[in-house]
């Protein structure tokens, strides 16, 4: 009796619940899937030719400017590295000239004195003066030649002028009265000059 107190589930009750937990099949997924099938289609051999043709394309640009940028920037640092080896020394050379400058004041001074001891002391301060010179030549020294010559501001420095006496010295250095210099085709120091005008 108790037995039969106890409901049994129907079969009626059974199909109603599958029915209801299951989603009703209208065919709109069908459709949904071809619709994705037909915009998804995979990219044809020419597409995919083209496609990695513009990219090699990409690539091959990428690295032609990335090489060129390099060998720009070896020949400039090759080129700062030569012009440091060649110009280390100016600091130490800039420092002699006022030692050249005296040399050269001093034979010349000298060689007006006409006692004899006095012109051999002479030749052998000349001898200590031209290995100096010699050794400074051999890093790159060279004068710069401003005695009647065209006045020229790149090279010259005006500390004074003076009326000219003829019309084809004007413009002309007439007096150089500190000695310039060029240190591998650079400026070192200008020529102080007095300029006719």
């Amino acid at each position: 009796m108790k037995d039969e107190n106890i409901k049994q589930p129907n079969q009626e009750n059974l199909e109603n619940e599958n029915t209801e937990t299951q989603p009703i099949d209208d065919g709109s997924q069908e459709n949904s899937a071809t619709e994705e099938i037909q915009t998804n289609e995979e990219p044809t051999e020419e597409d995919k030719i083209e496609s990695m043709g513009v990219k090699l394309q990409e690539i091959n640009d990428k690295y032609l400017r990335l090489y060129s940028e390099f060998e720009n920037y070896r020949k400039r640092t090759s080129k700062e590295k030569i012009e440091l080896i060649s110009n280390a020394s100016e600091e130490v050379i800039k420092d002699i000239l006022p030692v050249i400058d005296d040399f050269d004041r001093a034979l010349e001074s000298i060689s007006k004195i006409e006692d004899e001891q006095v012109k051999q002391t002479m030749e052998g301060v000349n001898l200590i003066y031209k290995k100096l010179y010699s050794v400074l030549e051999r890093k790159g020294l060279k004068p710069i030649n401003a005695k009647d010559n065209e006045f020229n501001e790149e090279l010259h420095e005006a500390i004074a002028q003076i009326p000219a006496t003829s019309e084809e010295m004007k413009g002309k250095v007439i007096d150089e009265t500190t000695k310039g210099y060029y240190l591998n085709d650079k400026v070192l120091r200008y020529s102080k000059v007095v300029v006719a005008i």
